[in-house]
């Protein structure tokens, strides 16, 4: 029986040389080549030192089973997302640990037109089949014999179809701090900025920690934790920028700062998208998470719009978005996802939209937000590692909720209650061993702050 402890709810993550190496990821391709029966797979890999020989063994472990392999090399996760769908590919795989530690890595696998892959709809499966280590010396059944391994460039096409959610030339004049954090986006970022020049966009960019390194000489590139914030932040001001950018290693996520440099937090970019996304599509859907979510209620009512809540989790939103036809989906840590991007989330298209909304309205993004954190402030998300997360969920549960009049409770994703005036929501991470509080108010930012200190002292007490 083979280590399988790396597979988890909709991807794949674990430690390099612990419970993730090469081998692991030849029986993962040859597993998936079984379970889901491909005929081509799209491949491509982060910038991590473990990326190639993880992504060789992977298009080894696809090919020995007849598959044909479509490799991109470097890219973003949302690069793999687009090929597969574009070269009407079976599958698509990406190795990468986005944000995770240095020493760790991981797959994130899709199925045909870019379909997330659950543990229900197919993971599950493979991840069996791994356990079981058992493929013979034969081929896949249906298989004619080695599969082709070819290297193939979509980077232009993928340019495009980013392009076509905005008019370039209405864009600016503007100045755009973009961080990529020595991650996967630089490459990518560089091509689109070119066809915006060629398109006559009003953009111009000063670049940060813009070559991709697996070194990480300037530290993970995880802008949702506080204490990598100030870096892009004090750039923004500092090369006088009208917003800046900062991307996760792979730039499925993207982060916002205002021209200040303060640090725009995620529910209140998915409530900018959201009524941008409702304006060009009256009526429609809109899913959201549960972590946080009062002000992207009120902006998709008031624009008209639906408001579905979802699960956690990029593959969890996507099915949810399928599934009820919603035109855009928004998390709280930066992911979104459109539609007319194959139901996926995206890195770029985000912060195109929103300098497509300041160019149009002439507002600097901190107004734009600011009616918006006024009506509905929030916590950020913090983060307590414990030992017992059941036992510390019960607790806080009993000691805010049961019996307290008015209390309104919720375990559509993991403990969310609600009052009149306030609402918390908490959760244990999919990819990391850690408990998640999310607070916010109704306009009230003391309460909001006396809430939180009071949950807080609670959740230290299981720390």
């Amino acid at each position: 029986m083979r280590d399988v402890s790396a597979f988890k709810a909709y991807d794949i993550r674990g430690q390099v040389g612990v419970n993730l190496d090469a081998g692991l990821a030849h029986a993962v391709g040859r597993a998936f080549a079984r379970v889901m029966t491909p005929g081509r797979v799209v491949l491509g890999r982060d910038i991590r030192d473990s990326s190639p020989g993880l992504q060789a063994a992977l298009a080894e472990g696809l090919a020995r089973e007849g598959v044909q392999v479509l490799d991109l090399g470097l890219c973003g996760t949302e690069e793999v997302y687009f090929a597969t769908d574009h070269l009407g590919a079976g599958g698509g795989m990406m190795v990468t640990a986005s944000h995770n530690p240095i020493g760790d890595n991981g797959i994130k696998i899709i199925g045909a037109g870019a379909r997330p892959i659950s543990r229900q709809t197919g993971l599950g499966a493979i991840k069996d089949m791994v356990a079981a280590d058992d493929f013979g010396d034969g081929y896949g059944v249906g298989s004619e014999g080695l599969g082709d391994i070819t290297a193939v460039d979509s980077r232009a096409d993928y340019v495009a179809r980013v392009l076509s959610f905005v008019d370039a030339r209405a864009l600016g004049p503007m100045k755009v701090l973009v961080n990529a954090g020595n991650g996967a986006a630089g490459p990518t970022f560089d091509a689109l900025a070119r066809e915006l020049a060629r398109s006559g966009a009003g953009l111009t960019f000063h670049r940060l920690h813009h070559d991709a390194d697996g070194g990480f000489p300037n530290g993970i590139p995880n802008p949702l934790l506080p204490q990598n914030r100030p870096v892009t932040g004090d750039a923004v001001v500092a090369q006088g920028a009208d917003f800046g950018v900062a991307w996760d290693g792979d730039f499925d996520r993207c982060f916002l700062f205002d021209e200040t440099g303060a640090f725009v937090d995620g529910e209140y970019i998915v409530g900018l998208l959201a009524a941008a996304m409702l304006a060009q599509n009256p009526g429609a859907k809109i899913v959201h998470d549960p972590r946080v979510m009062w002000n992207t209620q009120a902006v998709v009512a008031q624009a008209g719009g639906e408001a579905v809540v979802s699960l956690t989790g990029h593959a969890l939103i996507k099915e949810k978005m399928r599934a009820v036809d919603a035109v855009y989906g928004g998390e709280m840590s930066a992911h979104h996802y459109f539609r007319d991007f194959m139901y996926c989330d995206s890195g770029m298209i985000p912060w195109l939209l929103i300098a497509a909304h300041m160019s149009a309205t002439g507002q600097p993004l901190s107004a734009l937000v600011a009616d918006m954190k006024a009506r509905h402030p929030s916590s950020g998300e913090i983060n307590f590692r414990i030992a017992d997360p059941a036992a510390a969920v019960a607790a806080i549960e009993a000691q805010f909720a049961q019996g307290t009049q008015g209390a309104q409770i919720d375990r559509l994703d993991g403990l969310s209650v609600a009052f009149a005036d306030w609402r918390f929501n908490l959760r244990s991470s999919n990819t990391e061993p850690v408990v998640r509080l999310n607070v916010e108010t109704r306009g009230d930012a003391a309460l909001l702050a006396e809430r939180t200190r009071a949950l807080c002292r609670a959740l230290s007490a299981f720390a």
